[in-house]
């Protein structure tokens, strides 16, 4: 299993990057792709839990914030926020006075927090990728930030502190595997790698380090988040569309964060 996840990992990667570095529709059609399944997974998961989510008034909703973050001169965000939320409040009247659902109200708010995830931060990876300036390199330094704390929580964890501090877990019931040590390790080896990838692409230091902080700090919160909506649907991952590496989900879960938090970095810092 560990040779597919690293064929998958190493296939996947470059070609992510490739895309950011293409940018335009090479980057927004795939982007937009995975969002939208990690839509569609994450309604199946809520399902099993028993809450009920109309897809096509989700999907849509998603979408037109994405096309938003791509196009920001059309101003879509104010109006297709309050459509959207006006139509999923609908949605959640109609579930109570039909009797069609018990948990109406679950309902109507884990669709809007569906709809704020996957649309408004996920709009964040076209934004970012349109910053004016050093727009591609930005993106990636996001992107491999993530991947870097990713893997260094990974390695501190599972082969250097276990064997010399030990292994106290971060969040037993959530995540087993993950540990104090390797969190640790993920945000001193995630920020370290980012700041070097950052000056090999001409980069600041001071936005590269921020950023670095914040993915290895904050995003494994992300992952943490989704887990326990797994945990409760009952499923080992959100989907199989990545093979070994499990579902749309299980790759942007952390992503989704780091990019968000990146773009508003550079807003201020650069």
């Amino acid at each position: 299993m560990l040779w597919k996840r690293a064929v998958i990992a190493l296939t996947l990667g470059p070609l992510a990057l490739y895309l950011v570095y293409l940018g335009g529709w090479f980057f927004f059609v795939p982007i937009t792709a995975v969002l939208l399944i990690a839509t569609y997974e994450f309604t199946n998961m809520v399902r099993k839990i028993g809450v009920s989510i109309n897809l096509w008034i989700l999907l849509p909703a998603v979408f037109l914030l994405l096309l938003g973050g791509q196009f920001p001169e059309w101003q879509l965000f104010g109006p297709v926020t309050i459509l959207s939320l006006l139509i999923m409040m609908s949605y959640g009247l109609w579930l109570y006075e039909k009797s069609k659902n018990e948990m109406a109200t679950l309902s109507w708010m884990t669709m809007m927090g569906g709809f704020l995830i996957f649309g408004w931060i996920g709009s964040h990876f076209m934004l970012l990728r349109g910053i004016e300036i050093n727009a591609w390199q930005w993106t990636i330094i996001a992107l491999t930030s993530t991947w870097f704390a990713d893997s260094g929580a990974y390695m501190v964890g599972r082969f250097m502190a276990g064997k010399i501090l030990g292994r106290h877990q971060l969040s037993p019931r959530l995540s087993p595997n993950k540990t104090i040590e390797g969190y640790v390790g993920g945000i001193v080896l995630g920020t370290l790698f980012t700041i070097g990838t950052a000056l090999l692409l001409n980069l600041a230091w001071l936005p590269a380090l921020v950023i670095g902080l914040l993915a290895s700090i904050v995003s494994p919160l992300g992952d943490l988040g989704m887990s326990m909506i797994k945990r409760e649907s009952k499923v080992k991952d959100s989907g199989h569309i990545f093979g070994e590496h499990g579902g749309a989900i299980d790759r942007i879960d952390s992503l989704l964060w780091s990019v968000a938090m990146a773009y508003y970095v550079l807003l201020y810092l650069a």
